[in-house]
């Protein structure tokens, strides 16, 4: 058994960011089940917000009016103090990890240079060309080695250890040698990432399972607002390899068949950078109406940018143009890019309140796979990035302030309870079965995408909830091919469906039972958004029969009060 004082698991940049604001007092270890440098926030793209007023167009710019465009993005549903507080934050953080090291493009008087964004009133995302996630995950993780973070890489977290109310660490699997490791820790993190893959057409890497959500949901914690999953619009046919919202902060058209930039009869104001729920629907909308282009591999909308110029392409978007070519051929200096909507992000998670923390003593959430809720029902562009740092500093306060920090004693007996659990869940999984893991998962994920996806109605939702129900059935019978637990994928994998089915479980519910359209939740049925009734976040909890029980509570309303949202 390995002991510390902090667990942290997530390599990631609230994981990161939350070691190396804990690090240097107190004993700290990292667990990722990847090389943290391979996390998912690698691959964000466009930017992180923060109201510097570099921007000309931006030069009265505060972090009052980011947090309106935050809350109202949101569709009234997030936490309006958690949300004062991200945007309060967003400044310092910028400015934090340009000291690190983080290059960042630049405006030719030396500022940091920043693009506009989606929802946004000024220009305040800031930027490195279109590889934003990955310049911030490369300072974070050399500051988290300057300080000599204890990381644990390639440790796959089985299960988490909940008992009596307090958290007690969680139970690994090495997947260098195979060892099934309990780790104890008074004070457990999670920094697991979202759920995309739970859905078939989906922006995020393969890693990105929502175990972590899962893990903690069948542990005990509660879940919050689960049924609110962001579409992004811009994403290459074929692969769904994400676009980044930069492209049209540039100044990137959306066109349909008929050569027009069909915004204009949507969000007029805005145009292509009306907020993502808003651009999804009115993409699919396009294409369900008969106005996108035929491929092999479906139905698109172009994204023009020829008219920015092959040098401005290539300074600020050269990885879009790589990718572009590299994966359909398409020159975007030449041709537009082929794009249509996809799964890209996870609103809900984790249910914590504004310090990360859980009702759960000793456990604490932050980033994607938590619900603080500073997105509500939609988030905005470059908040993300900006949500994963701040809230890993948030947490790290936090955690420091806690005063049983040093004294919380997680009990062994729970962990090596808890390890023969997840030792005979192995041996099952291992043993011959009638269902492949692979299989199961491409049929939940199809089904997902098909029925719980931009455009919901009450018919396919309870469609969706049968067949989750029945999957959860036929998952009984997952066997795998080989009994080897080094660098098992296919049994890692086994082990990660079953989170992802409960993940499912509580968004279809939770999707049925939220008679309204707000933000990335739309109902055909019910096609207005309806405070009266659902101005609440929807609580997840694993009820004694396995399915879950669900429960609401009330949002936090500080400055803004809910009004309809135009663009």
């Amino acid at each position: 058994m390995i002991k510390h004082d902090i667990l942290i698991v997530g390599g990631g940049l609230t994981g990161l960011r939350a070691a190396v604001g804990l690090c240097d007092r107190f004993d700290v270890g990292l667990v990722s089940k990847v090389y943290p440098t391979r996390s998912h926030s690698i691959a964000a793209q466009g930017g992180i917000n923060a109201p510097l007023a570099n921007n000309p167009d931006s030069r009265d710019d505060t972090w009052e009016k980011h947090t309106f465009d935050t809350v109202k993005g949101s569709d009234y549903l997030a936490d309006q103090d958690a949300a004062e507080l991200m945007c309060r934050e967003a400044a310092p953080i910028v400015y934090e990890m340009e000291h690190w090291g983080c290059p960042f493009s630049r405006f030719a008087d030396g500022t940091i240079a920043q693009r506009p964004f989606g929802g946004a009133g000024y220009p305040r995302t800031c930027y490195s060309a279109d590889i934003t996630g990955h310049v911030l995950l490369n300072t974070l993780y050399e500051r988290a080695v300057a300080k000599g973070v204890k990381i644990y890489p390639e440790w796959f977290v089985t299960a988490l250890s909940i008992e009596a109310g307090q958290c007690h660490g969680v139970v690994v699997l090495d997947m260098r040698t195979g060892e099934l490791i309990p780790v104890a820790a008074g004070t457990t993190f999670f920094g697991t990432g979202g759920y995309g893959r739970v859905f078939q057409h989906s922006t995020n890497a393969l890693i990105n399972t929502g175990s972590g959500i899962g893990m903690a949901y069948a542990a005990g914690a509660p879940l919050k607002d689960m049924e609110f999953v962001q579409f992004h619009p811009t994403c290459l046919i074929g692969t769904s390899i994400l676009m980044t919202e930069g492209c049209r902060g540039e100044g990137g058209y959306l066109v349909n068949n008929q050569g027009e930039r069909f915004m204009q009869r949507y969000a007029p104001t805005a145009m292509e950078l009306a907020p993502r729920d808003i651009v999804s629907r009115c993409i699919q909308t396009e294409i369900n109406e008969g106005r996108g282009f035929e491929h092999p591999l479906g139905t698109y909308i172009q994204l023009d940018l020829r008219h920015l110029g092959a040098q401005k392409i290539q300074e600020r978007l050269c990885g879009i143009r790589q990718i572009s070519i590299d994966f359909v051929g398409v020159d975007p200096v030449d041709e537009p890019i082929p794009i249509r909507p996809a799964q890209h992000y996870s609103m809900g998670g984790i249910d914590v309140d504004i310090r990360c923390a859980s009702e759960v003593r000793g456990f604490y959430t932050g980033g994607e796979c938590s619900c603080v809720s500073v997105h509500g029902a939609n988030r905005l562009g470059g908040n993300s990035l900006l949500d994963t740092i701040v809230f890993g500093k948030v947490a790290s306060r936090t955690i420091g302030e806690d005063p049983e920090v040093r004294t919380r004693r997680p009990d062994e007996r729970a962990l090596l309870k808890l390890k023969e659990e997840v030792e005979r869940t192995l041996r099952k999984l291992a043993s011959p079965g009638s269902e492949r893991p692979a299989l199961l998962q491409a049929e939940l994920s199809a089904m997902m995408s098909e029925k719980v996806g931009i455009f919901r109605t009450r018919e396919e939702l309870t469609q969706a909830l049968q067949k989750v129900i029945e999957f959860k059935e036929r998952y009984r019978s997952v066997g795998v091919t080989s009994a080897a637990r080094h660098m098992n994928y296919e049994l890692t994998g086994a082990v990660e469906l079953g989170y992802m089915l409960e993940v499912a479980h509580t968004i279809v519910l939770g999707a049925i039972l939220r008679e309204e359209s707000r933000g990335s939740h739309f109902r055909l049925d019910f096609n207005t958004r309806n405070d009266a009734d659902w101005l609440k976040h929807t609580i997840a909890r694993m009820g004694s029969d396995g399915s879950p029980a669900i429960s609401f509570k009330e949002v936090t309303i500080t400055r803004y009060e809910p009004k309809e949202r135009k663009y």
